[in-house]
């Protein structure tokens, strides 16, 4: 198994899910951003990881344009080297347009990770020869207005059957990257990798969401999330 046949597999049983209001409308990258997914996979997914880095799921300004985890379509094309076809999901909210890659806002999620990781590590390949960045969940969810949905704002049932198709989908990564270390970010993920690798004997941690709309990122992400990984162990450049 490689990371390709569980993207494929964690594809088609979310696909297979339903979602009842006040979620309107849902969005599957795997699908429609196929193309660059699966540059990201080819150029950054194979081989062993050191640390693996859990995020919730695709934001309305990164993974839902590129199809790549907290997908900054600046540092995406100009970091990583990846672009690529974007279509759009079969059904589409107009205040959440899929661009792709001419989309001209910037994912501030993204920017802070991925530009934290050009400053630590430099070149992409220096920063993926030690970590991956996966996300616990493909969908993104938005309400009638246009609201952005989490995953752990679902209903119960809706929300079980979900975390029961991430879970395997995590649980396979980690067998296929085996990774000394997972690293949630934010708490949403850290608790969820927690619940799905809790008999894998694999340690579980957290650094904290780059979120802007968190305070706490805004004063000194970077520093933040740099002790956080000292804490857990892990040695950086």
């Amino acid at each position: 198994m490689d990371l390709f046949a569980i993207t494929e597999e964690l594809r088609r049983s979310v696909d297979s899910l339903a979602f009842s209001e006040p979620v309107a409308y849902v969005y599957n990258p795997l699908d429609y951003a196929a193309e660059p997914h699966g540059a990201y996979l080819e150029r950054f997914g194979r081989g062993r990881r050191e640390v693996l880095l859990v995020g919730m799921n695709p934001g309305p300004f990164g993974m839902v344009q590129t199809g790549v985890p907290f997908g900054d379509v600046g540092m995406v094309r100009d970091w990583m080297g990846i672009d690529g076809a974007v279509g759009r999901p079969p059904r589409e909210h107009p205040k959440r347009p899929v661009q792709g890659f001419a989309c001209p806002r910037g994912e501030g999620s993204g920017r802070r990770l991925w530009g934290w990781a050009r400053e630590r590590f430099g070149p992409a390949e220096d920063f993926f020869a030690r970590f991956y960045v996966a996300n616990y969940c493909p969908l993104a969810f938005f309400e009638e207005s246009g609201a952005n949905r989490t995953p752990d704002k679902l209903p119960k049932a809706e929300r079980e059957a979900l975390f029961a198709a991430c879970d395997r989908a995590l649980v396979d990564t980690v067998e296929v990257l085996e990774p000394e270390l997972v690293v949630g970010i934010g708490r949403f993920a850290e608790r969820r990798a927690a619940a799905a690798l809790q008999d894998r004997g694999v340690p579980v941690g957290m650094v904290l969401h780059p979120s802007p709309a968190s305070p706490k990122a805004n004063q000194g992400w970077v520093e933040q999330a740099e002790r956080d990984l000292g804490d857990l162990g892990v040695a950086l450049p």
